[in-house]
Formats: C-alpha cells, sequence, structure tokens
C-alpha cells in the first residue's frame, strides 16, 4: 500500500492529533478534518495580539494543519452522523480525541468502530488514558509528570517548555502505533485501536532523569539548561564580541580537546576536573575558569575550532537567527487556507532515499 492512497479522517484538535494528520497529508495521504460548525478546533481562536481577529485560522492552529480538507458536521444531527459514518466507512485511519463521554453518545467509541469497520485505525489519543475524562492541556502534563519541576533555575522556580513538548511526543508515538497498525493489517487485513495518553508518553519520556530516581533515588533540583550527569554541559558563557554560547562536554576526550583549543594545558590534568564525576563535583570552579579564557576569544573563531575539533558548542540563537539558515528555510510549508497565506515547519525530519 503506497502513502497516497490511504484516506485518513481527522477528528481531533488542539496539537497532538491534527499533527498526526498532517504528518500523513505531507507525506501524500487524502486527509480530511472534520470540525463542529458550533466549536470548531479550538486552536483557530489562539491568536496573537498582532493577528488579524476576523482571520479563520491561526498561527498556532496552521503550525499542524497542512494539506487537509476541511469540512463541517453536527454529531447531533442524524443526517449529518450519517455523513461522518459515510466517510470512516471508506477510511484507512480515524484520528480522534474525544472524550469518553463524548464516543459514547455518538456512538464513536473505538470499539463500536472497529466492530463496524474490520479493517480501520483508529488513532486515540487521550490525557490520562482511555476511561479518564479530566480533561488535560500540555501545561497540567508537564506539571504532574515532573518535567515543570526539573525545569527552571533554583531562583525561577518551575517553569513549562515552550513548545508543547509532551502533545509532540505523544503525536510521535501515535504515529509508531499507527504506522505499525498498517503494517500488520498487509497480513491480518484486520485494523486496530491505537491509544496514546499524553501522561503516559511524558511519562515514557522522562528518560534519564527517571533512572536517575529509580535507580539512585535523586529528585532533580532546577539547573536551568544544566545536565544533572555531564559537566559541562549546559552553562551558558558570553564572548569578547558578547555573543552567548554553550558546550556539550560529553567525554574527557571531548574536554582534552577543549583545553587544547583555549590553551589552557594544566586543565585536563587538574584533579578536580580530571574526570566527569570530579567536574560535576567541581562544576562552579571549572564554569570560572572557562568563563574567563572565553570571554577573551571571539565568538566565530572559538566555535569554528571547536566544529573542525569535533567539540559540541553552538551559539544560543533565536528564532528569527534559527530561520535565517538556509537548513532551516528548507522545511518551511506554505499553504493559504481560507484565502490566508500560512506557514509551518515540516513534520517530517526524516528522508527518503
Amino acid at each position: 500500500m503506497r502513502v497516497e492512497s490511504l484516506k485518513i479522517i481527522d477528528l481531533s484538535t488542539v496539537l497532538a492529533g491534527p499533527s498526526v494528520g498532517t504528518f500523513f497529508a505531507e507525506l501524500g495521504a487524502k486527509v480530511i478534518k472534520v470540525e463542529s460548525p458550533e466549536f470548531p478546533d479550538v486552536t483557530r481562536s489562539w491568536k496573537l495580539p498582532s493577528e488579524s481577529s476576523d482571520a479563520s485560522v491561526s498561527a498556532y492552529f496552521s503550525s499542524v494543519n497542512y494539506l487537509k480538507h476541511y469540512i463541517q458536521l453536527d454529531f447531533s444531527e442524524k443526517v449529518q452522523l450519517d455523513q461522518l459514518m459515510l466517510l470512516i466507512s471508506e477510511a484507512d485511519i480515524v484520528l480522534m480525541n474525544f472524550k469518553k463521554s463524548t464516543e459514547t453518545k455518538f456512538g464513536l467509541t473505538p470499539e463500536l468502530l472497529l466492530a463496524n469497520f474490520p479493517r480501520l485505525i483508529i488513532g486515540k489519543i487521550s490525557g490520562f488514558g482511555d476511561e479518564n475524562d479530566r480533561v488535560a492541556y500540555d501545561l497540567i502534563l508537564q506539571a504532574e509528570t515532573g518535567f515543570m519541576s526539573m525545569n527552571g533555575t533554583a531562583q525561577s522556580g518551575p517553569v513549562k517548555m515552550p513548545v508543547a513538548l509532551i502533545d509532540v511526543l505523544a503525536a510521535h508515538h501515535l504515529k509508531e502505533g499507527i504506522l505499525l497498525a498498517l503494517l500488520d493489517r498487509i497480513e491480518s487485513n484486520r485494523g486496530k485501536i491505537v491509544s496514546v495518553s499524553l501522561y503516559d508518553a511524558a511519562i515514557s519520556s522522562l528518560a534519564n532523569q527517571a533512572s536517575n530516581y529509580l535507580m539512585e533515588n535523586d529528585i532533580p533540583s532546577r539547573l536551568g539548561s544544566l545536565h544533572p550527569n555531564i559537566a559541562p554541559y549546559g552553562e551558558l558563557f558570553i564572548t569578547k564580541d558578547s555573543v552567548q554560547i554553550t558546550l556539550a562536554i560529553g567525554s574527557n576526550a571531548h574536554f582534552q580537546k577543549l583545553g587544547v583549543i583555549l590553551c589552557l594545558p594544566d586543565l585536563v590534568i587538574d584533579e578536580r576536573f580530571s574526570t566527569n564525576q570530579q567536574r560535576l563535583k567541581n562544576r562552579q570552579e571549572l564554569v570560572d575558569v572557562l568563563s574567563e579564557k572565553l570571554i577573551l576569544l571571539e565568538a566565530d573563531d572559538f566555535l569554528n575550532r571547536c566544529h573542525q575539533s569535533n567539540i559540541p558548542a553552538a551559539r544560543i540563537k533565536n528564532l528569527e537567527e534559527v530561520f535565517k539558515n538556509i537548513e532551516a528555510q528548507k522545511l518551511i510549508r506554505q499553504e493559504t487556507i481560507s484565502g490566508q497565506e500560512t506557514k509551518r515547519v515540516s513534520s517530517i525530519a526524516f528522508k527518503w532515499k
């Protein structure tokens, strides 16, 4: 089966579900986004102060809705609900994030849909699990799964991440599950219910921080950009030309090369910095040494030498600086929706060869 032959009904709203629909649309599938005429996707109204109040779409909405066909159906009207069922009967995949009570009310539970359409793949996003109707936004999940408690500094208090990362992670899990279900359907000729909760996606993404706690009972403090297991990693430095940079020194080899570039031969043999654990214990002393040296160097010169020596280092860029890069520009996708020019970045980071 080619992606172009897939038909997808996107009943989801906000970010996670719609981004999965956009992923398939960008690959060539036909994606029909169905919205309520009375309560369309709420992100249509999530507008910056600079956006037109009369526009039917917002930049937020545009970020995860691309190359879709848009229709409105009122499920409380039997004729229109029947129209939806007809669309679903012809579809390969349905995406949804309804509350359990809403699914039941309109006969749209994944179990009932699969019983009526055995080859259908139903991709469902929930907040706290299929049986839990608690309202869940990304912020709430960041709060309840430990991310906010770790993010920020000792002075700032808990801070949410500036992207709805839990939604993004849940969307990736849902894509993976759907792709595996499509693969399975080739042999079984049967559909599946693929369900992902934002909560599970968040917990499964705690990665090393979870293991630090589970194995060592280490409850992370707010370290800003610092890494709990590596140093120097995430410290911010200012160069002679007032550029803010950061380093990700992940090995002793990186650290030794850094000492050479900075003309600090004693750095690598200093007992305080001789191993990663020692560098963690003496983190501030190391920052002081590096800061005194880096303030004397031009950013581009230092960073170029780091790149040539395979040392992970970078300047801190804002989005204006990011999108000056030709590689970032290649990922911009444009489309006119309801007469409005919209832009977003691609939902696809892999390349076909």
